[in-house]
C-alpha cells in the first residue's frame, strides 16, 4: 500500500507540473515522472485525442512492442475492455475490467501477454468540452497488479491533468500559422492490417513534422494508424466516432487526418485504406477553438456566426438576442480566451 505522505507529496507535485507547463509534450513528460514516483510502471502509451471524434493523435510512448505498432493500435481500437471511449470512470484497471481474466481483452490476448504484461491502468482525460487524451500504464510480471489505492491516486489527478491538457491545446491558437506548400495531395495508403502500402511524395514531410523521428529513419505514421484503426472499429461495431482527427502541427497550424476505404473488386474488409492529411478547415478549427477555451454553447454559437462575417446586428437576429446581450457575451469570450478584439478572435479561431 502506498504511504499517505508520498501520495500527498505526489499530488502536490503533479498539481505544480500541471500549472507550470504550457506545452503538451513537456507537460506529459513531467507528469509521467511524477506518476512514476508514486505509481510505478514499466511502460506507457499516452495519446492526445481530437475532443470530438476521440481518435488518438500525437503519441508519446515507451513500450517494448513498438516494433509491432500497427498491430498494437489496431487491437487497441478493436477491444471494448477499458477502451477510453467506454470508460465510465477516469481510471480503469485491466484486472478489474476482466474479472481477473485478462485474456478477455483482445489486445492482451493477441499481443500483450507475449510481452509479460500483467496489468494495465488506463486513464481517460475527459471534461464537459470533450476527450483530450488517454494514457495506458503497463506492469510486467504475474504479481505486478495496480492496487485500488494507486487507482485512487490516479483518479484524483485526472481532473487537473485534463484541465492542463485542454489549456495546452488552447495555447496553440495563440501562435502564428506556418505556410504549408503542397504540390499535390497528401495521402498515405495502408493495408487492412495497417501496413504502409504507398504514399504521395508530400506525405513524408508532413509525417516527419507531426512525429519527428530520432534519426534519419522514415517517420512513423502513428496518426494515420489511429484514424485507420478507428475506421476498422466503426466497421466492426466497436465504436461509432468518425474516423478523423485534428492534430496540431506547429505554430498554430492544425491538420485533419481522415481515413476511408479504397473501393475495388475485393470485399470491403480486404480493401486498402487511404488516409488523407490536409489543413484543418476554418469551421472545423473554430469548433476545436471553442472547445479548447471552454466556451459555453451560446458563446460557441456566437463565434461560429462571427466567423461567417456576420456583424453584431445580424448575429443578434440569428440568435434571437439583443445587441447588448451579444456584446456582453463577447466580453465573456474575450475574458476566457485572453483576446481583446474581434479581429484577433476570428484570426485565431478560424485561422485566417
Amino acid at each position: 500500500m502506498m504511504a499517505r505522505p508520498a501520495v500527498s507529496v505526489g499530488a502536490e507535485r503533479m498539481s505544480r507540473a500541471c500549472a507550470s507547463h504550457n506545452d503538451e509534450r513537456p507537460l506529459r513528460l513531467a507528469l509521467l515522472d511524477e506518476i512514476r514516483a508514486v505509481v510505478g510502471f514499466e511502460a506507457y502509451a499516452w495519446l492526445l485525442t481530437d475532443p470530438e471524434t476521440e481518435v488518438g493523435v500525437a503519441p508519446l510512448a515507451d513500450a517494448p512492442c513498438l516494433a509491432e505498432l500497427p498491430r498494437l493500435i489496431r487491437l487497441k481500437y478493436s477491444t471494448t475492455v477499458n477502451r477510453w471511449t467506454h470508460l465510465g470512470v477516469p481510471v480503469g484497471r485491466l484486472i478489474d475490467a476482466t474479472g481477473g481474466h485478462p485474456e478477455r481483452s483482445l489486445v492482451w490476448r493477441e499481443l500483450l501477454h507475449s510481452y509479460d504484461v500483467s496489468d494495465i491502468a488506463s486513464m481517460v482525460f475527459r471534461d464537459g468540452f470533450g476527450c483530450w487524451g488517454f494514457l495506458d500504464l503497463w506492469r510486467y510480471g504475474s504479481d505486478a497488479k495496480f492496487t485500488e489505492q494507486e487507482a485512487e491516486f490516479l483518479t484524483g489527478a485526472a481532473v487537473s491533468i485534463t484541465q492542463a491538457l485542454r489549456r495546452c491545446q488552447a495555447n496553440t491558437f495563440e501562435q502564428n500559422g506556418v505556410d504549408l506548400v503542397r504540390a499535390g495531395p497528401v495521402v498515405l495508403v495502408l493495408s487492412p492490417d495497417l501496413e504502409v502500402r504507398a504514399q504521395t511524395p508530400e506525405t513524408e514531410e508532413y509525417l516527419r513534422r507531426l512525429v519527428p523521428p530520432d534519426t534519419d529513419r522514415p517517420p512513423v505514421p502513428a496518426g494515420a494508424y489511429n484514424v485507420a484503426a478507428q475506421l476498422l472499429a466503426i466497421e466492426s461495431g466497436v465504436d461509432d466516432h468518425q474516423a478523423s482527427a485534428r492534430v496540431h502541427l506547429a505554430d498554430g497550424t492544425w491538420l485533419t487526418l481522415r481515413a476511408g476505404r479504397i473501393g475495388g473488386v475485393a470485399p470491403p474488409h480486404e480493401q486498402d485504406i487511404a488516409v488523407t492529411i490536409e489543413p484543418t478547415q476554418p469551421v472545423e478549427r473554430t469548433s476545436l477553438f471553442v472547445r479548447a477555451h471552454g466556451l459555453s454553447s451560446r458563446e460557441a454559437e456566437l463565434v461560429t456566426h462571427l466567423a461567417t462575417g456576420a456583424d453584431t446586428r445580424l448575429v443578434a437576429e440569428r440568435m434571437f438576442l439583443s445587441e447588448n446581450t451579444i456584446q456582453d457575451q463577447l466580453k465573456s469570450i474575450f475574458a476566457k480566451t485572453g483576446i481583446r478584439n474581434r479581429r484577433t478572435l476570428l484570426a485565431r479561431a478560424a485561422g485566417r
